[in-house]
């Protein structure tokens, strides 16, 4: 957990990219009670319990009482974002249960609860700082002196659990500490149009037979749920800010992330899609936004492998 084996250097592919992304490691650590084997289940069974976790929680804001919200929350829970990231034991199940904690810190009027949580989510990965869309309030940045004050405390405390443990590694004797991996991002939108251009020449040429049919489903799914985000316009509302500071993220990415079937950009915005389920307003456009905004789902549940289903998908 602190880093010190040396054997450490050879078991990562980029050590300075991955060991920001402690924190997941330190719960299975603490899980896995210090042995070894253990620790290697705990790693992957935290996700499952993760996503059972923010299974219950959804219902805060998706209460069982319709089949609209049933629609929206199993949307939210076998999108092909978030299981993959059970399947695989990756970081962003763990991390978007960690954002809804702050955000419900937020909207209980605690903010720096909040950018504790956050400060914390940022260990798992940098990516999760974003978080700070949420603890930072509209009327929080307005411009008054007095107001800017509290502002920039915030980002200072929500941004100081990494800037620790980066100062730590460093003094370790590990450098190179500022690796954002191979091609993850590149010119606003450029991969983006990129993806969407070879997922519909493969189509074109091998059908719908191909894998590329997850990515297209992918990519309307993110289409949508970006378009309906910035036209909702909920500047009040911590998940709308959280979902649009996703959005950003999401154009900016390279074609690392854009890269296979359908892609790692549908985990790392994760955040955005559950942001739209949460906030899809309930007009006569619902169900047509709602299919086409969770068309992921199609490629999550082939991602289970379920004998039943599998033949359909």
């Amino acid at each position: 957990p602190l880093v010190r084996d040396p054997a450490i250097l050879l078991a990562l592919d980029n050590f300075a990219y991955r060991s920001r992304r402690v924190l997941f490691s330190w719960t299975a650590f603490l899980l896995g009670l210090g042995q070894p084997r253990w620790i290697l289940q705990a790693y992957a069974i935290q996700n499952v319990l993760c996503w059972l976790a923010l299974s219950w929680i959804l219902l805060r804001w998706l209460p069982p009482v319709d089949v609209k919200n049933l629609f929206l929350w199993f949307g939210c829970l076998f999108g092909s974002g978030l299981m993959f990231s059970v399947r695989f034991a990756l970081l962003e199940g763990p991390s978007v249960l960690v954002l809804a904690l702050a955000i419900i810190a937020m909207e209980r009027g605690r903010p720096w609860v909040a950018v504790a949580i956050g400060g914390l989510s940022g260990l798992g990965r940098e990516t999760n700082l974003l978080v700070g869309a949420c603890v930072l309030e509209p009327d929080v940045v307005s411009r008054t002196r007095r107001n800017i004050a509290p502002a920039a405390a915030r980002v200072v405390a929500l941004g100081a659990p990494l800037a620790i443990w980066l100062l730590y590694l460093f003094a370790s004797g590990h450098d190179m500490l500022l690796s954002t991996g191979s091609a993850n991002l590149d010119t606003p939108f450029a991969s983006f149009v990129a993806k969407w251009g070879a997922t519909l020449s493969e189509l074109r040429d091998d059908g719908w037979a191909s894998m590329a049919r997850f990515s297209l489903l992918a990519l309307v799914s993110v289409t949508t749920q970006a378009i309906v985000l910035v036209r909702l316009a909920q500047w009040t509302s911590p998940w709308w800010r959280v979902g649009v500071a996703y959005l950003v993220l999401m154009v900016l990415l390279g074609p690392a992330v854009w890269g296979d079937y359908p892609g790692a950009a549908v985990r790392v915005v994760l955040p955005m899609t559950i942001a739209f389920n949460l906030l899809l307003p309930r007009t006569r456009l619902f169900w047509p936004l709602a299919i086409l905004g969770n068309l992921s789902v199609w490629h999550g549940l082939e991602a289970l492998g379920v004998p039943v289903l599998s033949r359909y998908l």
